[in-house]
């Protein structure tokens, strides 16, 4: 999967056709991500060497998550910087479809990545539902969480191209904020 550039606010994606305008004055942190999963990797990978080692025939090695990858990571500030307000960002993301036996469409993945946002407090606001961006449907689901006197909104959407799940995730303080956020992509045909 090509990793995609960002040049003059935006985000573009050839083989996905996908653009995405970052707002002015936000965090890029798409490196340090794909950094830390690559560390997380390599101890992964020695872990595995070793079980490999030991293995019984009855035994098969962990599955390697080497065929995920981050596309882009933008905040609106850095992530360690704290303040009272929600720090909205994006995230693209991209996993092999093989790693999910059976997934034929975008509403399939949705299970994994609401078990995800789960994980990390969000409460699911309703069914996951088509939503047209440019050229392409895509599954969307939105989420909210709960932060002392404000809410933090979630909202991802799922497709499936070039043998990936592709999930982009957009955090934002208010439901204005997350719907600016994706009415800055957009789908054109080059991407299938």
């Amino acid at each position: 999967m090509e990793a995609g550039t960002v040049t003059n606010g935006f985000y573009r994606n050839k083989s996905l056709g996908l653009t995405c305008k970052i707002p002015p004055g936000w965090v890029l942190r798409t490196d340090e991500m794909n950094g830390r999963e690559g560390k997380q990797e390599e101890g992964k990978k020695e872990e595995e060497k070793k079980e490999e080692a030991s293995a019984t025939p009855a035994q098969s090695p962990a599955a390697s998550s080497a065929s995920s990858k981050v596309l882009l990571a933008a905040f609106s500030r850095p992530p360690e910087a704290r303040a009272e307000d929600v720090n909205a960002s994006i995230l693209i993301a991209a996993e092999s479809a093989a790693s999910y036996p059976g997934l034929k469409e975008a509403a399939q993945y949705f299970f994994p990545l609401t078990e995800v946002a789960k994980a990390q407090g969000f409460l699911l606001d309703e069914d996951p539902y088509d939503i047209a961006l440019g050229t392409k449907t895509l599954v969307r689901g939105d989420f909210h969480r709960n932060v002392g006197s404000r809410v933090m909104r979630q909202s991802t959407l799922a497709l499936l191209s070039h043998g990936y799940a592709i999930s982009i995730t957009v955090i934002g303080g208010t439901d204005d904020e997350v719907e600016d956020l994706i009415d800055g992509m957009d789908f054109s045909v080059s991407g299938k």
